[in-house]
């Protein structure tokens, strides 16, 4: 059973720039207070394994967000490559179905405590609302194509689940405490592109694209365990000091669960 995160370790910052100097200046901002970050499809097509590496080589905790959904033999392929890539999560389409899954999690099952990545299924984006889904042909209730999901992904024996945290704590009574969530759709009080940001809208630009969204410290009180935060922090005027904000929310929302550390 994956270990559980505490504090700043449950923060993760989404490196959705174009390019590796932008990643690079985000690492020179945010290294001291951050611990994981995200490499998602953007930073990845622009410049491919190097973002990994870049954050490997910093000794940051990588998380791969392709979201593979492919053949089972093709995405056990890309499972193994993001393992030696040094990724600490990876995720795939639990759309992919559960051979497709469990090929993922085999290939990586033989690698050491250390060295094998988490590997997480996406439910649903947190784009799509109840209308979203319907229009794909979805016409269970949003939260139950969740659940289903994500017992999908258990069963498949994956370590947890992309979701919004809305659907956090249902997961959580679902699958248990142990099977992670990691929530995007996390958008801190003040917005705006963080502190001393102007104009944009919660997750730093006009016209948010999330429709499913809490507040961090809304997040970890319904069982969110990794927090994946973009714009409200690379877009502030300050990105250290917002990260730091964040964090210090996370920590006052798991004291108050009595969660902090011993």
């Amino acid at each position: 059973m994956p270990k559980r995160p505490k504090g700043r370790e449950r923060l993760i910052v989404a490196v959705d720039v174009p390019d590796l100097d932008g990643a690079r200046r985000l690492l020179d901002l945010l290294g001291e207070e951050v611990d994981w970050f995200k490499v998602g499809l953007e930073l990845y097509t622009a410049v491919g394994p190097r973002a990994v590496e870049l954050l490997v080589e910093a000794r940051k905790r990588v998380f791969l967000d392709l979201k593979f959904h492919d053949i089972p033999n093709t995405v056990a392929g890309a499972a193994r490559s993001a393992a030696r890539l040094g990724v600490a999560m990876f995720n795939v389409h639990a759309h992919g179905g559960p051979t497709m899954m469990r090929a993922a999690a085999e290939a990586v099952a033989g690698l050491g405590e250390n060295d094998r990545p988490l590997v997480i299924g996406v439910t649903v984006l947190t784009s799509l609302d109840q209308t979203g889904l319907e229009e794909i042909g979805v016409s269970r209730p949003l939260e139950g194509q969740v659940l289903a999901m994500a017992a999908l992904t258990h069963r498949a024996g994956l370590d947890g689940v992309v979701a919004s945290p809305r659907e956090a704590s249902a997961v959580k009574a679902s699958e248990g405490p142990g099977f992670l969530t990691v929530t995007p759709g996390v958008r801190p009080a003040w917005g705006g592109g963080g502190p001393g940001g102007g104009g944009h809208g919660s997750d730093g630009v006009s016209g948010d694209d999330q429709k499913r969204v809490l507040t961090p410290g809304e997040a970890v009180r319904a069982g969110s365990d990794y927090l994946v935060v973009g714009r409200p922090i690379t877009a502030a005027a300050d990105p250290r000091k917002a990260a730091g904000l964040i964090i210090e929310e996370i920590v006052a929302a798991e004291k108050a669960a009595g969660e902090g550390r011993p």
